[in-house]
């Protein structure tokens, strides 16, 4: 029984590998044809396992770099998605550059300035990342500030990270936390507001 049982789970193991690759070829022409329709500049090794979600306002600028997968499925995240991906400009002077080998998860980038995203990057589930205020109508918001994420940055599932801030390279910051002010390279840092807990 106990061997059945083992062959059973292994058989189990497979089958969902199988159906995770077959999702991920079902839905990338749907994508890459929204990237095409929006004018995204992309390269064609990208990977999505569930329908991103973008906008791009005219005169603006969103730019994919090479191997990068976009996640949308709680299936495949077990940590767990709450929403697709979403890239967006918010101006028609804003820029999303994002490089290589990044991977999302139910990630929000929202750029009305410019947001910079290095190589390597993790953007755990349900993360955001965006330059501005989102309310410019409000006297009480601030203008759009520059956000740069270096190259091998991991940010932890469910982080923000706000206007005005850059995250050197290396650096890992923890679960649920709030990034106000800029962290430098190699540290972990985590808490509301984001914090250095320590160098290494």
């Amino acid at each position: 029984m106990k061997k059945q049982n083992y062959k059973i789970s292994y058989l189990a193991h497979y089958c969902d590998e199988i159906i995770k690759k077959v999702v991920i070829a079902l839905y990338y022409f749907p994508n890459i044809l929204k990237f095409k329709w929006w004018g995204i500049d992309f390269s064609k090794k990208i990977k999505f396992d569930g329908p991103i979600k973008i906008k791009r306002l005219p005169g603006s600028k969103i730019s994919i770099g090479e191997l990068c997968y976009f996640s949308m499925s709680s299936q495949h995240n077990l940590i767990g998605i709450n929403h697709p991906c979403i890239l967006s400009t918010q101006t028609r002077e804003a820029s999303i550059v994002i490089g290589d080998n990044c991977g999302f998860s139910g990630t929000t980038i929202g750029a009305f300035k410019s947001i910079r995203i290095g190589n390597n990057v993790k953007a755990g589930a349900n993360t955001i990342i965006t330059d501005g205020d989102w309310h410019l109508d409000d006297p009480r918001s601030g203008p759009p500030r520059e956000v740069i994420i270096e190259d091998n940055v991991w940010l932890g599932v469910n982080t923000t990270v706000l206007k005005g801030v850059s995250i050197g390279e290396n650096s890992m910051i923890g679960a649920n936390s709030v990034v106000t002010k800029s962290i430098p390279a190699n540290v972990m840092a985590a808490g509301n507001p984001c914090v250095v807990i320590k160098s290494y």
